[in-house]
């Protein structure tokens, strides 16, 4: 990508992926409330959420909280435009784990024994996904000799076809990314949760409104990883890639509708035997053919 690129990417990114992020809320809540038989929440129902917050006189265990939340925004935030400038796969893995710490440490700062037992669950699930997200990013680069994702977009061959196993073993980790059960661990959108809200429990107003915005950024470079497997040089590639993007999304939303939430021993043993047996091998089989 050139330096213009690159820079009305990273500009997309911080103005419309907010938008995107909370319109994917707000259709999840909706198709999760009808496949309950329930009418559901307006689809802006997340952006009146998000201003209440806002709203919302601010109480807080201690400062040091807020600024770990914040540092949590600005990293997932720098994630996302090192994503869309088409930089470093591997640079984008080790931000997006930096932010997810400092979200761990936030809540172990606030001493609530529900928000420490969730950021414990926070630390387990990232043992859990991230063997598949390395070995993704090891896929790509044998595929396209590059980590950059100017040349994986750019590239005359679809990753897809020589990462089918990585493609699905990513798809099964972003479950826990995702935070949809069976492997809403560390806290939970649903009323299920028996840590109450797990690590965000003495998050309130606008503490919790920066989570909620981060997130929504975070969804929409997660999804973009789907979106490097079909994305090539091909003029209708990117519309294929949208179009996988959108289906994997409901797949995770019926997945969530659909199974009650797992012990974490059951997603780390799972989420290691996928990254083995369908990312491992997918490598294997791609080094002695290519």
């Amino acid at each position: 990508m050139n330096l213009a690129t690159s820079i009305i990417g990273i500009a997309a990114y911080l103005i419309l992926a907010p938008l995107a992020g909370g319109l994917l809320a707000g259709i999840d809540r909706k198709i999760s409330a009808r496949m309950q038989g329930r009418f559901g929440p307006p689809v802006l129902q997340p952006f009146y959420d998000f201003f209440k917050l806002l709203e919302k006189e601010p109480i807080t265990v201690n400062k040091v909280q807020d600024f770990y939340v914040m540092c949590f925004l600005i990293f997932i935030v720098i994630t996302g435009c090192f994503f869309f400038a088409g930089g470093d796969l591997l640079l984008i893995i080790f931000t997006l784990t930096l932010a997810s710490i400092f979200l761990v440490v936030a809540a172990f700062s606030s001493n609530s024994p529900y928000a420490q037992i969730g950021a414990e669950r926070e630390l387990l699930q990232m043992m859990a996904y991230e063997p598949m997200v390395l070995i993704m990013a090891v896929g790509f680069y044998l595929v396209n000799g590059s980590f950059n994702i100017s040349d994986i977009v750019t590239s005359p061959v679809m990753a897809i076809q020589y990462l089918p196993g990585i493609f699905l073993g990513f798809v099964f980790i972003l479950t826990i990314k995702l935070r949809k059960s069976p492997f809403d661990l560390s806290m939970s959108h649903h009323a299920h949760q028996e840590l109450v809200k797990g690590l965000t429990t003495e998050f309130s107003g606008k503490t919790m409104a920066v989570i909620e915005i981060a997130h929504w950024y975070e969804n929409i470079f997660l999804l973009g990883f789907v979106y490097l497997f079909f994305a090539n040089a091909l003029a209708w590639s990117p519309v294929l890639a949208v179009v996988v993007c959108l289906a994997t999304y409901f797949l995770e939303i019926l997945i969530d509708n659909n199974y009650a939430r797992m012990k974490w021993q059951i997603a780390i043993n799972a989420s290691w035997i996928v990254a083995i047996t369908l990312g491992f091998v997918n490598l294997l089989i791609l080094y002695f053919i290519s």
